[in-house]
């Protein structure tokens, strides 16, 4: 017999039935979970999922089966939200990243290619399969547009596609990263990286990292305490309040696949992007309000004494 037939032969049937808002309640309470207003816990839950509320329950857990004494119902709903609202707050510096990008990348091409097209110029790029793959989600969604700036440029102009600093608008984090990373040569994706201060190998993957990052804040996935499956590279040289604010550990670390390094550049960015940064302190503010360990985030134990959260 295979190996897959004797691992389906060991497996046995879910046959658990599902549970009233009210049993779910008593769930929780049997656990030794304080409850203090049952029917406010039987409103939540009927919007979060008990499943993605039992997500959040495991720092308050003594063990798989039971919490540990004095762990509240309400202490488990204030790290739900604590996530939720980080989740928003990473989405707005992630806005603020991909057009400042788009803008950088197609100010850069055109002008260093003297083109209005160089998305349709194949020998700008290095892959040609993931460059006609971009091509074609990029036509894809040129035609299916309902931008009016597109469809002016499209009944207007005999071209096979609008101009790069209008088609960048159709771009996602994800299409971006891609196209930024298989531009052919160095010159090119080093001069959009220096406006940021960083290395074109440290932007290109940060962007790669980020696009992974974006899909699990956009699609309401748990970030607080989620190890990432793709890391980045860390800068060598950049600015020093930049480089004394990472927390340099190696890609198989359990702590260097949390968000800690993601929030130091994307703090880094944002004081590059925004006149005045408020994002730093609206985290900080966060992280404060709803008095979260930070340590589930691999945030080190002096991170408000490095230099870019001062």
């Amino acid at each position: 017999m295979s190996s897959s037939g004797s691992s389906r032969k060991s497996r046995i049937a879910y046959n658990k039935p599902p549970l009233t808002l009210t049993d779910q309640v008593q769930r929780l309470k049997s656990r030794n979970l304080t409850v203090t207003d049952e029917n406010r816990a039987e409103f939540y839950l009927g919007r979060l999922n008990y499943y993605r509320f039992a997500a959040y329950c495991l720092p308050f857990e003594a063990d798989h089966e039971r919490f540990r004494d004095g762990a509240k119902f309400d202490d488990v709903l204030e790290l739900y939200i604590f996530d939720r609202e980080l989740r928003l707050l990473l989405l707005d510096a992630l806005e603020r990243l991909e057009v400042s990008l788009r803008t950088q990348l197609a100010y850069h091409l055109s002008h260093n290619h003297s083109t209005a097209h160089p998305h349709l110029k194949a020998e700008l790029f290095a892959d040609p399969i993931v460059y006609d793959r971009s091509l074609n989600r990029l036509a894809r969604d040129v035609r299916r547009s309902k931008e009016e700036f597109i469809q002016h440029l499209t009944r207007r102009y005999d071209d096979l596609m609008p101009p790069i600093w209008a088609v960048v608008e159709l771009m996602t984090m994800g299409q971006l990263s891609k196209w930024f990373s298989n531009i052919r040569q160095r010159k090119d994706r080093q001069a959009i990286s220096r406006i940021y201060g960083l290395d074109e190998k440290v932007m290109t993957s940060f962007c790669e990292h980020l696009s992974l990052v974006r899909n699990h804040a956009a699609h309401h996935a748990r970030l607080w305490n989620r190890r990432l499956t793709k890391t980045f590279s860390l800068p060598l040289r950049a600015n020093n309040d930049l480089l004394h604010s990472l927390y340099p550990l190696p890609d198989n670390d359990r702590q260097g696949r949390k968000l800690y390094n993601t929030f130091v550049l994307l703090n880094d960015l944002m004081n590059t992007i925004c006149d005045d940064n408020h994002w730093q302190p609206r985290l900080k503010k966060l992280i404060n309000q709803h008095q979260i360990d930070v340590r589930s985030m691999g945030f080190p134990d002096d991170w408000q004494q490095r230099p870019l959260w001062q």
